[in-house]
């Protein structure tokens, strides 16, 4: 009831002041919602475009109407998303309830209409819940994979410290075998020379 008075008197306000103002300026329009944008839920008359949703009102609000949810306690604990066009992916289709459930049989989001009816012996659970298990999946996934990249930059600096005692191994084969090669040419000189 409460809410119900606040959004009846500031949308009183928003008229007062709208009336105060008189007609619009064509430079003001960005603020008006357009084609493809949100439009605020509380506005009367020419909609502004809505700058934040709240997922607990389920409602878009301009930045005039969003006022509340910054200085009016219980609206303070409310989330806010600056996505607004993401309202529209929290509320169920079918029931146009917001889907705080999650229906692991199936992997999707769901109200608790659709947990009545085509969800009822799945196996569900808070969308909350849900999400704190994934993030959790997430976080260990996340924690294998740097272990892995630490465990193949340890391989790839084993392999680079063994190609350079192999190519020094290499040099020093070759030194010798030049080594070999001059004396033994030498011998052979000598040899000839002899003769």
């Amino acid at each position: 009831m409460a809410s119900c008075l606040l959004s009846n008197s500031l949308q009183a306000g928003e008229l007062v002041e709208d009336l105060k103002k008189g007609l619009t300026s064509a430079s003001s329009d960005h603020a008006y919602a357009g084609p493809g944008d949100v439009a605020c839920d509380f506005c009367s008359g020419r909609k502004r475009k809505a700058s934040k949703s709240c997922l607990v009102c389920m409602a878009s609000y301009c930045e005039h109407h969003l006022q509340p949810h910054y200085n009016v306690a219980p609206f303070k604990k409310h989330k806010l998303v600056n996505d607004a066009s993401k309202l529209q992916e929290n509320i169920c289709p079918h029931h146009d309830e917001v889907m705080k459930l999650f229906c692991r049989t199936d992997q999707q989001c769901v109200c608790y209409l659709c947990l009545m009816d085509e969800h009822k012996d799945h196996v569900t659970v808070s969308a909350a819940v849900e999400r704190a298990e994934k993030q959790k999946e997430l976080e260990s996934n996340r924690q294998n994979v740097q272990q892995r990249i630490q465990n193949r930059e340890k391989d790839v600096k084993v392999l680079q410290e063994e190609v350079e005692a192999i190519s020094l191994s290499s040099d020093k084969a070759l030194r010798q075998s030049v080594k070999m090669f001059k004396d033994l040419i030498s011998l052979i000189e000598g040899k000839k020379a002899l003769s």
